[in-house]
């Protein structure tokens, strides 16, 4: 393919993607294919000789769509939103074309800078403190990690790092494995499964905190365990609290837990994978209060905030913590203004070494939305929540399960968990529109996320439409 035939090509593949969102709601949004289905359609090697791009683009109907599950069809309602918009494809297309390695500010400095400044921009937004944000003179500030999981692991990362340095310190002859074996980190009984693994990884103890009636972790029972382990000799050294847990969308109570965990120097992380977004609004602002307290916080614009994935925004307040726990500089990677103390040299702040030039789709969205554009879609995708929460609590055959804070409403039919397990097979079995379940309190919960950008008052209602018939006819059949 040349030059002539890529124009010619470009302005075809953009016409077929614009055709397939713009009647995405006509398609089947969840595959109705079986476990190795696309095997038996292609062959069982590469071609040796070169296809034409015509055969290839017939093969996408044929081969991959019957397997697609359409999560920006407006009858998606399934786990979080992936964000999705116009200018951000057109971003990440001219960042696939440039095709730059950005893990040095020499490796291409405007991959480096345009980053930093984008993190800035979005601090902003979110008014953060301004000790999390690089300026030209802070100590703290932004980076884009692929994904909310590997912020999780890399802070946790940094932070043993800390704590291992400063138990050195006082006692330089203590083995450094005895200390790890000592260290213990601590999450919500809520938190992303990520968190958990991030120990794995990480090869240190995690602990869960229980949560109260709103799934919600206090500070008194995060001091509770703190006590009793540091009395059986542990060191605890880290804390991931959640804005915005998967199940039920609960938050942390950071404002309790912030200071404790300044007092007793454990790192606070925020993760807040999918509800980070709505805090550009001022009315969710306060959700944050106590961000103050953390030494790092995150969350993903590639989930809420129209950036296509991947786009995970992570803060931090001194960005020499993290730089110190995986800074390495072998020649071959060293430049000219590394130690000058004007360039940020990314490798240092994450796991990978390699980094696509993510910033530009930030800054193509950010530009062409507007803060308030991005505003506007964050209360529409809140009020189409609370509709669809009204509608539940019109229906006396069902309950809410959890508050309605932003976009997910958790309900459930009154009865038995195999009642609701029940229904939701039908559900997703029709493949009209499609959920997923979670469990609060023991119970069987289904969840209704508000996903798509084009999800309009009308597809909601239809949802409703459908939940309702189908839970009719189930209750036809095995009355409670």
């Amino acid at each position: 393919m040349d030059a002539a035939e890529f124009r010619r090509r470009g302005k075809e593949m953009v016409d077929y993607v614009a055709d397939y969102l713009e009647n995405i709601e006509k398609r089947q949004v969840y595959p109705d294919v079986e476990p190795g289905y696309l095997r038996a359609l292609i062959p069982e090697e590469a071609p040796e000789q070169p296809e034409t791009y015509e055969d290839v683009v017939k093969d996408i109907e044929r081969v991959v769509m019957p397997g697609i599950t359409h999560w920006h069809s407006p009858y998606f309602f399934a786990y979080f939103p992936t964000a999705n918009s116009f200018p951000a494809m057109l971003a990440d297309m001219l960042s696939g074309a440039i095709g730059c390695i950005g893990f040095s500010w020499a490796a291409s400095p405007a991959c480096t800078e345009l980053e930093t400044v984008m993190l800035d921009w979005l601090g902003k937004m979110l008014n953060l403190p301004e000790e999390f944000l690089a300026g030209t003179k802070g100590k703290g500030g932004g980076v884009i990690q692929g994904t909310a999981s590997e912020a999780t692991l890399v802070a946790l990362l940094a932070a043993r790092s800390r704590m291992v340095k400063r138990i050195l310190s006082d006692d330089p002859e203590r083995p450094e494995a005895d200390i790890i074996s000592k260290l213990v980190a601590y999450s919500s009984d809520q938190a992303h499964s990520s968190v958990e693994r991030a120990g794995l990884i990480g090869g240190v103890r995690m602990k869960k905190i229980p949560t109260d009636s709103k799934f919600s972790v206090r500070g008194e029972a995060l001091r509770k365990i703190l006590e009793e382990d540091k009395a059986a000799g542990l060191i605890p050294f880290y804390f991931c609290a959640t804005l915005g847990t998967t199940p039920s969308c609960a938050f942390d109570y950071i404002t309790e837990i912030g200071p404790i965990c300044n007092t007793e120097g454990i790192w606070m992380h925020i993760d807040a994978a999918y509800a980070g977004s709505a805090f550009i609004c001022p009315e969710f602002r306060p959700l944050l209060d106590g961000v103050e307290f953390a030494d790092s916080f995150n969350f993903n614009p590639h989930k809420w905030l129209l950036v296509n994935f991947d786009c995970s925004t992570m803060w931090v307040k001194n960005r020499t913590d993290i730089i110190a726990a995986f800074k390495m500089d072998p020649l071959y990677l060293k430049h000219d203004h590394q130690e000058s103390g004007l360039v940020t040299d990314y490798r240092h702040w994450q796991i990978p070494l390699g980094r696509r030039f993510r910033s530009l789709k930030m800054w193509f969205v950010f530009r062409m939305y507007g803060l308030r554009g991005l505003q506007d879609h964050i209360r529409k995708h809140v009020a189409l929540a609370k509709e669809f929460e009204a509608l539940v609590r019109v229906d006396e055959r069902f309950q809410i399960s959890a508050d309605v804070v932003l976009g997910l409403v958790c309900f459930r039919l009154k009865g038995s968990n195999d009642l609701n397990e029940a229904l939701l097979k039908r559900i997703n079995s029709a493949r009209r529109i499609h959920l997923v379940p979670c469990q609060l309190s023991g119970r069987f919960v289904l969840r209704f996320a508000v996903c798509a950008r084009t999800t309009e008052s009308r597809h909601v209602q239809e949802a409703w439409a459908h939940i309702v018939q189908l839970a009719t006819e189930l209750l036809r059949q095995f009355p409670q």
